[in-house]
């Protein structure tokens, strides 16, 4: 079915976790990359503002800082400047713990609307070329210079047909396609179903950046229901300007173009992956898939994450890894409360190309554990709420292969949150808890046109990371001047490949400045 608008889908199950096996314990960290150019360090707020109705607890909303009259002394984001005009986060203000969201007033004759965002997948074999094209054709994921943009959708033809076969195989191996669909439809479903119970009677939609239902699809049925208050939502627990990042941008350009979406009133929840309901749901998944472990407290909680480029990290300022380091961190302590004290670690999985991603590397991290005798270990997917052909195939086939290869005896996977109900509970409060705040910045006038991103720092990081982007290596590079360890890489291999071309052409004409060096004829 091309799902288009409004989710009807079958009831989500959880997909199986693979039989089972994970030293390091982690200082806490700041919430700043200590490498950064831009730490990320958001400034606190008091609720003095007459215009803030009310403040959530441990969420990560956020709200418009002309708002609020009060807020103290901290580093910014990018630069006081920016921070003046922007944001603060609503997880920091003063706030009332016994406010039962469930008791929000329902916002008048407004039809709300909720849209989420996911990668998306190929839900058959057929699929896997035309997705990987969607892909590749993101700028997000091939940068090219300035001057060869032309050859963006070119370049993801020939990359996408090159690498479908393997691309093919791999889902075969899960079942012939991608489940994002069917159990994000499912989520959705059961995400709607919580807020009516909470008195929010909202639509909830779905928009996938590279596969059906495109987001363009779900915007058209949103304007075709009249939504007039949305609520964005990201299906990715921490921000990155790789995954939620290239969602919101494309959703901003779709918003500049038209004058219906310009006046609907609109907010982002950028990240949420240090809300409480998230939080226990990790937490029960883990505490579960512990029990089938003998000897469970010698067990290695395994973290791992998608991975991005380090220079995203380093010199965009992305969140990334100061998020999912505080999302471990806040799953340990939640952990510790439990009586549940295991030995974890962090790890990044999936990536690809000639560049440096962020480490340490889960298949070395799995070696090295190996090699230094851990025999039980527990894998936890910590940046994905659903089963996909990273969980499935990646973790489950490729690393659990490799864990036992390292000397690794026993090895066990948690499964995707799909829709644990304290989870997908979690996520209808945090709509609930932004819709106060929906349109705080929204513009009625088509000449002051904003950025789709009005409660979040998402706008600055986009402004600061296309700022960058001359300087920031991509995913998969496909090439670069200078004297870097990634243009020494394709530069070389370029002239590995003149070289070779100049010899050819030598050897069949029997002409060139071999011969007339006199080189080449001792070889005859």
């Amino acid at each position: 079915m091309n799902m288009k608008g409004l989710i009807q889908s079958p009831s989500c199950s959880s997909s199986p976790s693979s039989s089972s096996s994970a030293f390091l314990r982690p200082p806490c960290r700041a919430y700043a990359s200590r490498n950064s150019k831009f730490p990320v360090l958001f400034p606190q707020a008091i609720c003095t503002s007459q215009r803030i109705h009310r403040c959530s607890g441990p969420s990560k909303n956020y709200i418009d800082a002309r708002f609020s009259s009060g807020w103290s002394e901290t580093k910014s984001l990018f630069s006081k400047k920016s921070l003046k005009k922007y944001l603060i986060p609503l997880g920091a203000l003063v706030t009332s713990k016994t406010q039962d969201v469930s008791n929000a007033p329902i916002v008048g004759d407004d039809k709300i609307g909720v849209l989420l965002l996911n990668l998306g997948g190929p839900e058959t074999l057929e699929d896997v070329q035309p997705f990987l094209f969607n892909l590749f054709a993101d700028p997000d994921i091939i940068r090219l210079p300035r001057l060869f943009r032309f050859l963006q959708k070119p370049l993801a033809q020939f990359i996408s047909v090159l690498r479908a076969p393997k691309s093919k195989e791999g889902y075969a191996s899960i079942g012939g396609g991608s489940p994002l669909r069917r159990i994000t439809d499912a989520q959705a479903k059961e995400l709607m179903k919580f807020l009516w119970e909470k008195n929010v009677p909202a639509k909830v939609y779905v928009g996938m950046r590279y596969w059906h239902p495109f987001t363009e699809e779900a915007i058209e049925q949103i304007k075709r229901d009249g939504i007039t208050k949305l609520v964005v939502l990201p299906l990715y627990p921490q921000f990155s300007i790789s995954t939620s990042g290239s969602s919101l941008r494309l959703l901003e350009s779709i918003f500049r173009e038209d004058e219906y979406l310009v006046n609907m009133q609109h907010t982002v929840i950028p990240s949420w992956y240090q809300r409480e309901g998230y939080i226990k749901a990790m937490a029960d998944l883990i505490e579960k898939e512990l029990r089938n472990f003998d000897f469970s407290e010698q067990v290695m909680i395994f973290f791992s994450a998608h991975g991005v480029p380090l220079a995203y990290v380093e010199e965009a300022g992305d969140p990334y890894k100061a998020e999912m380091e505080e999302c471990v961190d806040l799953i340990i302590e939640e952990l510790e409360k439990r009586k549940i004290n295991n030995a974890y670690t962090l790890a990044y999985q999936s990536r690809v190309g000639p560049v440096e991603w962020l480490k340490p590397y889960t298949d070395e991290t799995i070696i090295e554990l190996g090699q230094k005798g851990v025999k039980r270990l527990l894998a936890v997917p910590i940046s994905f709420v659903s089963e996909h052909i990273e969980t499935l195939e990646e973790i489950d086939v490729e690393y659990k292969e490799l864990a036992l290869k390292s000397g690794i005896e026993k090895w066990g996977r948690v499964p995707a949150l799909g829709c644990e109900p304290t989870f997908i509970s979690d996520l209808a409060d945090a709509v609930i808890e932004s819709l106060p705040y929906v349109g705080a910045m929204a513009v009625s006038n088509l000449e002051a046109r904003q950025s789709l991103v009005p409660l979040g720092s998402v706008e600055e990081l986009l402004a600061a990371y296309d700022s960058q982007r001359r300087e920031l290596p991509a995913p998969v590079t496909v090439w670069e001047w200078g004297w870097t360890k990634s243009a020494e890489t394709w530069n070389g291999r370029a002239a590995m490949l003149a070289v070779l071309v100049l010899l050819v052409l030598e050897v069949t004409t029997g002409e060139g400045f071999l011969h007339q060096w006199g080189i080449l004829p001792l070889f005859r």
